[in-house]
């Protein structure tokens, strides 16, 4: 059971373990869990590596943002964890093609390892009002 004002979503389409919900809504905020770049309905990792996860990783999230009454224009904050530094040029290329020429404020990680072996991972903060 949730507490007032607080509504957890999880969207259909998209793979989910059961330990978290795809987002959270409070306070006019969208809070995405972190999210990977995996085919609808699976926990496998599109091909290609960082640039095709990246892609993929954002269209679940825009799955996810829609489920909640929001889209990508509504992102505020985005925390992007690479697996590889060396990949950035890869990620934001991938990252800018969705996105789009007005960017939320945004962070990128390197991280040793992410879960599932994925080259990215990214949760996002988006902003809907009351």
């Amino acid at each position: 059971m949730s507490a007032k004002g607080i509504q957890k979503v999880n969207v259909d389409g998209l793979g989910k373990l059961p330990a978290f919900c795809h987002a959270v809504v409070a306070g006019g905020f969208v809070y995405v869990s972190g999210t990977l770049g995996t085919k609808p309905n699976s926990f496998e990792l599109v091909a290609g590596g960082t640039g095709p996860q990246t892609t993929q990783t954002l269209r679940n999230i825009e799955t996810i943002l829609k489920g909640c009454g929001a889209g990508i224009e509504h992102l505020v904050k985005v925390n992007v964890f690479l697996a590889d530094m060396a990949t950035f040029a890869d990620m934001n290329a991938a990252y800018l093609e969705v996105i789009g020429e007005d960017p939320p404020a945004r962070i990128t990680v390197g991280r040793t390892a992410l879960a599932l072996g994925a080259a990215v991972e990214i949760d996002a903060i988006a902003y809907i009002g009351d």
